[in-house]
């Protein structure tokens, strides 16, 4: 029996060509804005058209469509986004209750009409009546005489035309996508004294649309923009993502744009499908930063942290719009290996704005707080007495800065450090601990209801 080989044949619709302009705009949100040209083959009157190589997570309801040329009349009537695209799972399926030809691993031929393909076998009713059941593991070639009808290569957008020109048109069209994202990265390294900090910034853009955008004109928007809440699938994971450090040449230009932050690629770039592509933001800068001991015994008993705190001015050597994402911050050492200190995240960040950058915890400042003794005055007052313990193993003085949450109505009746009141539910202090030793801070609060 002549062997048919798996074809996709769409003969009465003309194949697109390479686009010939891509500009790809990338937000933050699981959102990428696709704008390209192509050459397009149209005929006279009303016809199909079918426009391939789109992502396979497009919005085809955002789809439009323009011609540049003038004196020109193209208006789509109708459109289809076909989406289910050829498998091997998906053609088993089409062929059920049909005739197939399989050949296994010693060279025998079976054919007869396909009532499974599941469970690692595949079960043929012969000609003759009778039931083959072949495993799946010992087939080498299965033969189908076509490509069901439905199943496409490519997920492709057909399109009902009218035409009042039989012709070549350059053809502009704009559409979303979900499954593109991009988020800032930064690498901060801490000179040896630990008041200058020396920051650059990277653009981390993450491709899993289903589509390879070649050598297009790139765009990254900073700022979370409203969108219709929809129910979406999630976005896939690729196995194989390939981290891409930048190409030569200069990173983006930035410029404020409506109520957000617009960075534009002054070269063009490609960004491929299940790829993260690393490109830098901005020349590293040196920026004035403050080493503090930050302890919060309402979130960690025991624990101080350690932050690094700078002004994102041109003053301290900054001052420019820094996008959300993560920083990794460093210290060399002797010898000049890097040696990662923490990381923390950071939200959009526009300039002369403080940051307050999370690196760890203090190994050698610790600190204790004591409930030590509660009064109740009345059924609407208590009075809380608070001992907190810093000790500091240094061999150099330290500062801690203390935050204690305080809920309710409440007041200081006594202290012994000087204190003030950040907010309606903090008291703050900085404590002043020498080496090796340890400070004790006292307090009472009176708490009150309404």
């Amino acid at each position: 029996m002549r062997k048919v080989s798996l074809l996709l044949v769409l003969a009465i619709l003309p194949v697109t060509l390479i686009a010939d302009d891509m500009a790809v705009t990338v937000y933050n949100s699981d959102l990428g804005v696709i704008s390209e040209t192509r050459k397009l083959e149209f005929k006279k009157g009303v016809n199909r058209l079918a426009f391939r190589d789109v992502p396979s997570r497009i919005d085809a309801n955002s789809v439009r469509f323009d011609i540049a040329a003038s004196g020109r009349n193209v208006t789509i009537l109708e459109q289809n986004y076909a989406f289910d695209l050829v498998s091997p799972a998906k053609v088993y399926d089409r062929y059920i209750d049909k005739e197939i030809e399989m050949v296994d691993k010693e060279g025998r031929l079976y054919s007869g009409t396909l009532l499974s393909a599941a469970s690692g076998s595949i079960i043929l009713r012969e000609k003759a009546g009778g039931i083959k059941i072949v495993l799946t593991d010992n087939i080498t070639e299965v033969h189908f005489p076509s490509l069901p009808d439905g199943l496409i290569t490519r997920p492709t957008l057909f399109w009902l035309y009218q035409s009042d020109f039989a012709g070549e048109l350059e053809s502009k069209v704009s559409y979303q996508t979900a499954g593109m994202t991009w988020n800032a990265e930064y690498v901060g390294v801490l000179n040896p004294d630990e008041n200058q900090l020396s920051l650059s910034g990277w653009a981390a853009i993450n491709n899993v649309s289903g589509k390879t955008y070649e050598d297009a004109s790139l765009k990254l928007v900073a700022g979370d923009i409203h969108r219709v809440a929809k129910k979406r699938p999630p976005v896939p994971r690729s196995a194989d993502m390939v981290m891409l450090e930048s190409a030569a040449g200069a990173g983006f230009e930035e410029k404020a744009f409506f109520e957000y932050h617009l960075y534009t690629l002054p070269r063009r770039a490609t960004v491929a499908d299940k790829e993260v592509k690393q490109i830098s933001l901005f020349d590293p800068a040196r920026a004035a930063v403050e080493k503090k001991y930050l302890y919060k015994p309402d979130l960690d008993s025991k624990d101080v942290e350690v932050v690094i705190k700078l002004k994102n001015s041109t003053a301290t050597g900054l001052g420019m719009p820094l996008p959300a994402g993560r920083v990794r911050m460093f210290k060399a050492d002797e010898d000049g290996s890097l040696i990662l200190l923490g990381e923390d995240e950071i939200e959009h960040t526009p300039k002369n704005e403080e940051l307050s950058l999370a690196v760890g915890t203090a190994f050698d400042v610790v600190a204790e707080e004591k409930l030590v003794n509660q009064i109740l005055v009345s059924k609407q007052v208590e009075d809380r007495l608070y001992e907190i313990e810093l000790r500091n193993r240094k061999d150099e003085a330290v500062t801690v800065d203390v935050e204690k949450r305080l809920y309710g109505f409440w007041e200081i009746l006594e202290a012994d450090f000087e204190y003030m009141k950040k907010d309606a539910y903090t008291m703050a202090a900085s404590v002043n601990v020498g080496a090796g030793q340890t400070a004790v801070m006292k307090y009472k609060v009176r708490f009150t209801g309404k």
